[in-house]
């Protein structure tokens, strides 16, 4: 008697129970291998903030930083981390990419200088070498910042230093680079005791835009995972906000390789950028950009900014 009594007990607390249900998965495919760009999306992990939204959230980190967008596209992959500039583009050459998510809300990029070098201002350049990596957009970016000083393209020499953008500078193989990133290089160059000048591209001549998005494929955007995703991106970048070392104990955490100076100085330039309001859209901004590269010959046709830039509703 007492064992039916037992298992009856034991058969209604299985009826009783709440199903266990299963997270929700979800492939993010990053632009680059992990670095403190990426803080809001490795604290929401190592946080349980995905966990807390019903996501499991795997993170990848691509071989070829061009695959992402293209992935997705394919839909291949659910959201992937790219750049507003790149989307432009894209959006002109009719793939299927929608912004729906700001990571970090600011340009990164910047013209740099040695500190004590010659070059005072940007039109210091005029006949010297400007180093960069890829071209097209940071072509335009640089064609900007010369035209607000009375300068050309065609007033400096070109050199592509194939993303040794620091150690080019620093050894004097080029005067300027265009492309460098504000908290990393500038950081780079002053712990080798070569500290730079950064002229910001948004203060020469450029239309701020956000450096890092969030991109999905345009038939995936009624996916409740993404409403799900971007809720707890924000509440990671709140908290890093709000406790800043903890935050980096918890990016730093089983990544033992980011633990050093460069990284430290990084995540601390970052922290300031990353988007606070992630899914918030910025419609007049994405317009004067998009002008911006039409003007500067990178896209050949006017999009309709909905097409490619949304806030989830």
């Amino acid at each position: 008697m007492l064992t039916r009594t037992a298992a009856l007990l034991v058969a209604l607390s299985f009826l009783g129970a709440a199903p266990v249900q299963a997270a929700d998965k979800l492939t993010v495919l990053l632009d680059w291998f992990v670095n403190p760009d990426h803080g809001p999306l490795i604290v929401a992990d190592k946080k349980g903030f995905f966990a807390d939204e019903g996501l499991e959230v795997e993170l990848i980190a691509p071989a070829d930083p061009n695959d992402p967008p293209k992935l997705v596209a394919a839909q291949k992959a659910d959201i992937a981390v790219s750049y507003q500039p790149q989307l432009h583009i894209q959006a002109a050459e009719g793939l299927p990419l929608v912004r729906f998510g700001t990571l970090v809300a600011t340009p990164l990029n910047t013209l740099v200088v040695l500190k004590d070098g010659p070059v005072k201002s940007i039109a210091d350049l005029k006949g010297r070498k400007v180093g960069y990596s890829v071209g097209g957009f940071e072509d335009a970016l640089l064609g900007a910042m010369l035209t607000k000083h009375g300068l050309t393209l065609s007033d400096v020499e070109l050199i592509n230093v194939n993303f040794s953008l620091s150690p080019s500078i620093i050894s004097g193989q080029v005067d300027a680079v265009i492309g460098a990133f504000r908290n990393f290089e500038l950081n780079q160059m002053d712990i080798v005791g070569k500290p730079g000048r950064a002229f910001f591209v948004e203060e020469e001549g450029v239309p701020p835009y956000d450096e890092l998005i969030y991109i999905a494929h345009k038939d995936r955007l009624a996916d409740p995972r993404l409403k799900k995703f971007l809720a707890a991106v924000e509440r990671a970048t709140q908290y890093i906000v709000n406790h800043p070392d903890d935050a980096w104990a918890a990016f730093i955490d089983g990544r033992t390789e980011l633990d050093d100076e460069l990284n430290k100085r990084a995540w601390q330039d970052t922290l300031p950028r990353f988007a606070l309001r992630p899914a918030a859209l910025d419609r007049g901004r994405y317009e004067r950009f998009a002008a911006f590269m039409k003007e500067s010959g990178l896209v050949n046709k006017d999009v309709k900014t909905e097409l490619y830039a949304t806030e989830l509703q």
